[in-house]
């Protein structure tokens, strides 16, 4: 979740407000109640966005502000962190007191039985990076820096000496350009003065030379503070622009100090996959390019169908081919249907409704024993189509604006009611949602509720049910997927329709199954006997066997 975005009650938002008009939330709007729905859905972890201080035009609520000509959006990206050893003022009810309040989150979820997740930005800085005064006794980036040369070993940055930073936008009216000279290579690897209009132009690039630097040294410093404050996991942003060598070294070193704290890496490239974990030593890797992919392009192709025959590539027959893909890394996958960089499910470019989360969801969940992410608001169908500013009606769910979501407020509601536990559509709308949304989450939470509790599929093995059933009665290869959970003597049946129309599938479970999984065979579980299961369109169901 996004603190910011968490606690705001402001119920008609201003476009393109400032903090003054839209406000924010705080570390104490993520209070005890919410900690204790987040543990009653079936949470382990929260992964809090946007906590360290980064650039921002907002001057209120003891922010600094950073010229507007390079910052994206009036609250700014989280991403341009100009401190990494201080949290954003404007989450604190008190400024002055802002590490502290920090610190009593950090204990308020532990003591409700969570760990908490931070973001580690190794790969750049804000254009501003060090205008606030220094952490004592902490280093700062380039502050020892030789800006006469482009690239130099020990330096922190790289430079273009002589030459002066050209931004692709405008001077706001009435203040004078923003200056940096000499200009610094921008955070996409963008090696030039002049970087363009979809370049991260908010952002410097950090230089790791090509071995071990004092640079390594300061980012270690960085984890060490943070895990020192009982943070217990970082998920670090965009790691294939940095050294892997630099991560090994890292991850060695803090886990010998810290032998509990987990690192998530967001990776793109498939065939590093395998490298990430078994030599960088990553705990888990989104599997953006991989289950992700795989299952946006399925729906996709099922919620605008066009009539057109189904593509390999659009084959629901990828689901199988991604996970022999994965092979024996695919418990240190990242599962997930929605984050802050992706289009919501719900939104107009995605799944089109929430009502359709169903099927993906069922295989996102519960294929594998790899974790799986919920994005705030997403349990309750949230589109992402309001327009908020710099972000623009383009579903997500800004991380540039001062905003407040709707369906989130209602969640809190909820929340704040006590009637999330009663599973009851009705209830949950007296609750505070609209009933579009009671429906949705009473299917999400249950869904989610039971992967957090059922044996077979946090223990279990998985038994690809589909290439037995090729030819099977009612079985579309191309548009359902079925599968197998199995722990010890528990065994679920998992079959999943992305189609428009009901599914009338008859399944029958193959003789290696019983064997590989120790099935025992009884009069009404044996090889090839057919189970038949009815799925509504783009949905899924679950069948305890066992």
């Amino acid at each position: 979740m996004l603190p910011r975005l968490w606690g705001i009650g402001t119920v008609r938002p201003k476009k393109n407000g400032t903090l003054t008009d839209n406000g924010t939330g705080k570390f104490s709007d993520i209070d005890n109640d919410t900690l204790e729905y987040l543990k009653w859905l079936g949470c382990s972890h929260v992964w809090f966005t946007g906590v360290l201080r980064h650039s921002t035009q907002a001057s209120e609520n003891g922010c600094i502000p950073s010229h507007p000509q390079f910052v994206k959006g009036k609250a700014g990206s989280p991403y341009a962190i100009c401190d990494y050893y201080d949290v954003n003022a404007y989450l604190a009810d008190d400024p002055d007191n802002r590490m502290q309040e920090f610190e009593a989150l950090v204990k308020r979820t532990h003591d409700a039985g969570l760990k908490m997740i931070i973001d580690f930005v190794p790969n750049h800085v804000s254009r501003d990076y060090a205008k606030v005064s220094p952490v004592p006794g902490h280093p700062v980036l380039g502050s020892d820096d030789d800006r006469n040369v482009h690239w130099k070993e020990t330096n922190d940055f790289f430079y273009y000496p002589g030459q002066k930073l050209v931004l692709p936008t405008e001077t706001p009216c009435g203040m004078n350009p923003y200056e940096e000279c000499p200009a610094m290579a921008t955070g996409n690897n963008c090696y030039s003065p002049t970087p363009g209009i979809n370049d991260w132009y908010e952002t410097v690039k950090i230089n790791y030379g090509d071995s071990h630097t004092p640079t390594w040294d300061k980012m270690y410093d960085i984890i060490d503070f943070w895990a020192g404050k009982g943070v217990d996991g970082f998920r670090c942003d965009m790691v294939e622009l940095v050294p892997p060598e630099f991560f090994r070294w890292l991850i060695a070193k803090v886990k010998s100090v810290y032998p509990s704290v987990i690192f998530i890496a967001e990776v793109y490239k498939k065939e590093l996959y395998g490298e990430y974990i078994r030599r960088i030593g990553f705990d888990y890797l989104y599997d953006k390019s991989g289950l992700y992919d795989t299952l946006r392009t399925v729906v996709e192709k099922n919620v605008n169908d066009d009539g057109m025959p189904v593509e390999l590539w659009q084959s629901a027959m990828g689901i199988t081919r991604n996970w022999q893909f994965l092979g024996d890394i695919q418990p240190y996958m990242l599962n997930f249907l929605e984050n802050h960089d992706e289009q919501r499910f719900a939104s107009d470019f995605f799944g089109r409704s929430a009502k359709n989360t169903f099927a993906p969801l069922y295989v996102s969940l519960y294929l594998n024993t790899s974790p799986f992410m919920i994005y705030f608001g997403e349990e309750i169908g949230e589109c992402g189509m309001d327009e908020e500013g710099f972000s623009g009606r383009d579903g997500r769910t800004t991380i540039f604006d001062w905003w407040s979501v709707s369906s989130v407020r209602r969640l809190r509601k909820l929340i704040k009611s006590g009637e999330y536990r009663s599973g009851s559509v009705s209830k949950l709308v007296k609750g505070g949602l609209r009933k579009e949304e009671a429906e949705i989450f009473a299917r999400f939470s249950e869904a989610v509720r039971l992967a957090a509790s059922d044996a077979a599929i946090g223990k279990g093995t998985t038994y690809d049910l589909c290439y037995c059933n090729m030819s099977s009665d009612g079985f579309d290869k191309d548009r359902h997927f079925a599968f197998l959970r199995d722990y010890e003597d528990h065994t679920l049946l998992v079959a999943v329709n992305f189609s428009q129309y009901e599914a009338h599938m008859k399944l029958t479970i193959p003789e290696h199954a019983f064997e590989w999984m120790g099935i025992p065979i009884t009069e009404s579980m044996m090889p090839g006997k057919v189970i038949e299961v009815t799925v509504p369109p783009m949905d899924g169901k679950v069948i305890q066997l066992i």
